[in-house]
């Protein structure tokens, strides 16, 4: 009897921690889905920049000067907004690459949103950082910045930290393209690699059996034997997206010396600059701080829809320390 009490007992705890951690998981997961719906987000930063310089100034004052300043501030900032309608604009777009140019839905909504508001005399800054990765997806995102350039827009990109392969394949876009001294530029290249475990199956007596009709469906495979025929038509596809990519470059940077910097090899930005792979040294940061008087600055964040699978995963790391 005193088992079966403490098997009960035990069952009523498990089902209230259940029940209270499942009411936790509903709550978190409701927040998320208001949070995480589709919107753009829209911050002025040059309000961000004066608060930041309003901070420290006013905490470097006595409480009865402080007073004052807030009051100068309330109405400095009344003329800003009344002022902001009429200054030129400079739209900030953020671009973290990773292999399949994830980020590219996101960039496309904002552009898509940006243009359907953009003036003549309007101008963007894409902040780009990626290393490069698939060549489709890198080529859709390169011809998301080139709409804003096909609407007349000035259109500069800022490198703080790298842009090789399809990351510079979007860079090479911008009428000015800006670079901080070690940043890692260019990469002018196309690589593809695979192992193949053909002798590995032979080893083992595993036949491995393909069917295409076409006589180039299938050129190298990981399982099956790779023929000197089949390399060599592989080698000759790299080659031809290798071309198409020097092509697209030498539109938008016909100074460039291509067969000097479409060799594959990245360099600093010092060493990119003297190559003319950029235009200039400089971070986004001092940019954005020489813009600011002479234009109202405005970032994009483009926030889609979490899959099923993204917002268990954030309701999950909502329980960890």
């Amino acid at each position: 009897m005193n088992y079966g009490l403490f098997l009960a007992e035990t069952l009523t705890v498990v089902l209230a921690v259940l029940a209270c951690a499942g009411g936790i998981v509903a709550i978190v997961g409701r927040t998320q889905q208001r949070q995480h719906r589709e919107h753009l987000e829209v911050k002025h930063l040059n309000r961000h920049f004066d608060d930041l310089a309003f901070g420290i100034d006013s905490a470097m004052q006595s409480p009865k000067v402080r007073r004052k300043l807030f009051k100068s501030r309330r109405k400095q900032r009344k003329h800003e907004v009344s002022q902001d309608g009429a200054q030129p604009r400079l739209f900030v777009l953020d671009f973290h690459g990773d292999i399949r140019a994830s980020g590219v839905n996101a960039l496309r909504e904002e552009v898509n949103a940006l243009l359907c508001v953009a003036r003549e005399d309007d101008e963007v800054l894409v902040r780009l950082e990626s290393p490069g990765g698939l060549v489709h997806s890198y080529g859709l995102a390169a011809s998301q910045l080139v709409r804003l350039k096909e609407r007349g827009l000035k259109l500069t990109v800022a490198v703080d930290k790298v842009a090789a392969s399809g990351g510079y394949l979007m860079a090479c876009v911008a009428d000015r393209l800006l670079a901080a001294p070690f940043a890692v530029i260019g990469s002018i290249g196309v690589v593809a690699q695979l192992p193949n475990f053909h002798r590995l199956l032979e080893k083992n007596q595993v036949d491995y059996e393909l069917f295409t009709a076409g006589e180039y469906k299938r050129t190298v495979t990981v399982l099956g034997e790779n023929t000197p025929e089949a390399r060599r038509k592989f080698q000759e596809q790299l080659e031809d997206v290798h071309g198409l990519f020097k092509e697209f470059v030498k539109t938008y940077r016909s100074q460039l010396d291509l067969p000097t910097v479409a060799t594959g090899e990245y360099w600093y930005g010092t060493r990119a600059l003297t190559l003319g792979l950029v235009d200039k040294l400089q971070t986004s940061d001092d940019f954005l701080l020489a813009a600011r008087d002479r234009v109202a600055i405005y970032t994009l964040n483009y926030q889609g829809r979490k899959s099923l699978r993204e917002r268990l995963g954030s309701a999950a790391r909502a329980f960890l320390p």
